[in-house]
């Protein structure tokens, strides 16, 4: 049986509440759940977020704030995203530049989260 398509990724994070800051001025939207848990929901999936040191079990074998490399396609104009980083502090690590994406040519650029996370922001490449 094949796989259909990502349900949700867990980040294991320092600090809860600067994690949401930072993902919602991404565009996600947080949503609290079962038990005082937190996610990150953006489209049909969803971050669920793990406090470093109470981890949700089952979790991974060593889960560790700062180790995920995460790309996500965004809306609207690469440009005008970057004002919005520049504007809120986010140092853009790299970009633009071209990467190949599951299914098309891709424009990127990386910042970091909260974490030291490397996200990757993308855009279909232009012809």
């Amino acid at each position: 049986m094949p796989i259909r398509s990502l349900d949700h990724l867990v980040l294991t994070v320092g600090d809860i509440e600067a994690t949401v800051r930072f993902y919602e001025g991404l565009g996600m939207r947080r949503e609290d759940f079962g038990d005082g848990r937190v996610a990150l929901r953006f489209g049909d999936q969803k971050l669920n977020l793990h406090s470093a040191g109470a981890e949700i079990a089952p979790h991974a074998a060593q889960p560790t704030p700062g180790s995920a490399d995460l790309c996500f396609l965004m809306d609207g104009t690469l440009e005008a995203f970057a004002e919005s980083l520049s504007r809120a502090d986010v140092p853009i690590e790299l970009g633009p530049v071209p990467r190949t994406g599951a299914v098309a040519p891709l424009s990127s650029l990386y910042v970091r989260d909260p974490d030291g996370n490397l996200v990757e922001l993308s855009w279909p490449a232009e012809p």
